[in-house]
């Protein structure tokens, strides 16, 4: 039974964003919300200015469409669901916002860093308190081993610092067609494993509902990209996985299965600590994947290396819980 759910959830988060992105895409290029690319970019993306972005929004419809549709009908909506649904929608009001004042407002940067980080601390520290209310364990382990820690009180600078990391390591990595949608169906889709196997069904249905909008999304997302997700869906994205972690008691596991942003987020690191204390760059352009782009592989090629290396995360991640 719960297979057959599992199915049916993909297939209406696929179905609600590919029905829907038709209709989206030109309203919103009659808004003339397109994106604008920064000139420091690989020059190839130049052709890209004025793409319709913003198309997160079409992604959270779907997800929040999809998964209480789907749990009210074959699951119970527990406390846990609504937090999903309460990270990520929140998450993509800030990319939202930012979005809408680059775009629209035409300031190129947005919100600036410490209001978008002020919003995602907030969220962060109201999903904290409805947890502990909730007598949310605030012990992490550590995989392959029985370690594990009981944070106390530190448990909310940790959940910051996940929340805030995750959902930026996911916005660096929206930067090709396709990248982040293949990436994050993937991840997605293996906490959705994980899910079902601890028979938290409302975790596995809000998983694999996001699955499914991605997946829809790719479609019109994949090279040449019709629609870009923006901050909208990006934002919400790294935040609703990084919640996924913390309810599933699987956050280390979480640097795994995520692996990709990581390296994407480390890259970035790593590229300015040694601009500023070497004067030297240790990659050609960063994030990561602009380093293949300079190096002469073709966008589809990053790409598709970049969703098989987040494959190979996900697999080993779930090999290491369940199999070892």
């Amino acid at each position: 039974m719960m297979e057959q759910v599992i199915f049916f959830t993909i297939i209406v988060g696929f179905l609600i964003t590919v029905l829907l992105s038709p209709v989206f895409i030109p309203f919103l290029r009659r808004l003339k919300f397109g994106q604008s690319i920064r000139e420091e970019g690989p020059k190839s993306h130049q052709k890209k200015s004025g793409t319709p972005t913003m198309g997160g929004l079409v992604i959270l419809l779907s997800i929040v469409v999809t998964t209480l549709v789907m749990t009210g009908k074959y699951a119970e909506p527990t406390v846990k669901t609504y937090l999903l649904l309460f990270v990520t929608l929140g998450f993509g009001l800030l990319g939202f916002l930012d979005d809408f004042i680059k775009i629209v407002l035409k300031r190129n940067l947005g919100l600036t860093s410490k209001q978008k980080m002020a919003g995602q601390i907030i969220i962060s520290i109201i999903f904290y308190i409805i947890l502990r209310q909730n007598e949310f364990s605030t012990t992490i382990s550590l995989p392959l081993t029985n370690i594990s820690f009981d944070l106390g009180w530190f448990f909310v600078v940790f959940i910051i610092f996940w929340l805030v990391g995750f959902s930026n390591a996911v916005n660096l990595t929206d930067g090709l067609d396709g990248l982040v949608s293949g990436t994050a169906a993937i991840a997605f889709g293996a906490f959705a494993i994980l899910a079902w196997y601890q028979s938290q069904f409302e975790i596995a249905i809000f998983s694999v509902a996001v699955v499914g909008a991605v997946l829809g999304f790719l479609v019109f997302n994949a090279h040449p990209a019709k629609v870009f997700m923006g901050d909208t869906g990006s934002l919400a994205l790294g935040g609703a996985i990084a919640t996924i972690a913390i309810l599933t008691k699987l956050e280390i596991l979480l640097i795994m299965i995520g692996g990709v942003f990581v390296i994407e987020t480390l890259s970035v690191i790593l590229q300015v600590i040694s601009f500023k204390t070497t004067g030297k760059r240790i990659f050609r352009m960063s994030p990561l994947h602009h380093h293949y782009e300079l190096a002469g592989w073709s966008e589809w090629r990053v790409v598709v290396t970049f969703w098989s290396v987040g494959l190979l995360f996900a697999i080993l991640g779930i090999y290491i819980e369940v199999w070892l």
